[in-house]
């Protein structure tokens, strides 16, 4: 009789039902944690040529999984950053196998607590500046269908700051009025919805837009469609960027320095909420963060900004300058698919 395996009876348990059903994760978190243990499952066929059936949760011991994640650093040169989302998908499970009482899984769960979360460089977040935005927006053809679609939906993320999953999720019935002032519902990570105001012109836009989609769409209740599918994907929006920001380069050579995404878009909004005097809480509502400090990080405004100033206030307080010395001046596995 053949002997079941605990681990992957529960792994599948937790990915088919805990996951999605308990938890309420988005299928992009789910699709995540799913690549993590197929990465898993192939750092052991590799090294220890081990097929999953014949790992068990002792085998997901401190050395084994210390091993994974060097590995995943040397081997697939992922950086620290995804290395810790590994890490905590690993974490996850282990506590998820735990309370199940998986006597086996007290030394897979132990194993991740040992393991240390590592300190990633912090990277400069890649922005837009107002006159590149205004460039950006202007790039699309609003003679054509498609592209004058595409200038909705780019000026739609900017004026809200979502992701792109959630421009994706956008339907007609999340777009409202309320006392005369207009609002759209975002659907964020973990299910979680939040209501973000946007202006008449916006307003305007989107019911525009969605007047005028083509035919086959018309009665669609996503709000963005894309040319073969009636929900717009994440990739097509990222095609989008790729699109306009090559037009872009070729057109302005001094200026869209940067590599952007779509997630540049929220970023870039963000960053110039701050700089508009809006408030470090009411930039978290409209992102949707569950924790401030993770708003904090736009805090860090850009170098530009501080120049900026800096100036002022040199010009204000120290308007007198001294004379320059002439001499000094210078020249300047299937449920895991």
């Amino acid at each position: 009789m053949m002997r079941t395996n605990k681990l992957l009876n529960a792994l599948r348990n937790y990915i088919e039902t805990y996951l999605p059903d308990t938890k309420g994760l988005s299928n992009n978190t789910i699709k995540s944690y799913k690549a993590t243990f197929r990465l898993l499952f192939e750092f052991f066929k590799v090294v220890y040529k081990l097929e999953p059936d014949q790992i068990s949760f002792s085998s997901l011991d401190y050395d084994h999984l210390n091993a994974f994640l060097l590995w995943l650093e040397s081997s697939r040169n992922d950086s620290a950053s995804t290395r810790n989302q590994r890490l905590s998908a690993l974490s996850s499970f282990s506590k998820y196998a735990q309370s199940r009482n998986f006597d086996a899984a007290v030394i897979f769960r132990n194993a991740v607590l040992s393991l240390p979360v590592k300190k990633a460089p912090v990277k400069m977040r890649q922005v837009m500046t107002r006159e590149e935005v205004k460039i950006f927006l202007s790039l699309p053809d609003v003679n054509k269908p498609t592209e004058r679609r595409n200038k909705v939906l780019l000026s739609f993320m900017y004026s809200t700051a979502a992701r792109a999953q959630e421009v994706c999720d956008l339907t007609t019935t999340d777009i409202s009025i309320r006392n005369g002032k207009y609002y759209v519902t975002l659907h964020g990570k973990g299910g979680k919805a939040r209501i973000v105001p946007i202006n008449k012109k916006m307003y305007k836009l989107l019911l525009q837009h969605i007047k005028t989609k083509p035919r086959q769409y018309r009665n669609s209740k996503y709000v963005f469609n894309s040319q073969t599918n009636e929900q717009m994907s994440v990739s097509a929006i990222e095609e989008i960027f790729k699109k306009y920001q090559k037009m872009a380069k070729d057109k302005y050579s001094d200026m869209f320095n940067g590599n952007y995404t779509p997630h540049t878009m929220r970023h870039t909004a963000a960053t110039h909420m701050l700089e508009s005097g809006v408030s470090i809480p009411v930039i978290r509502s409209i992102l949707g963060h569950s924790s401030i400090e993770t708003t904090m990080i736009y805090a860090r405004v850009n170098q530009a900004m501080v120049d900026k100033k800096v100036k002022e206030w040199n010009e204000e307080h120290f308007a007198i300058e001294p004379e320059a010395n002439p001499k000094e001046i210078k020249d300047d596995l299937d449920f895991l698919k």
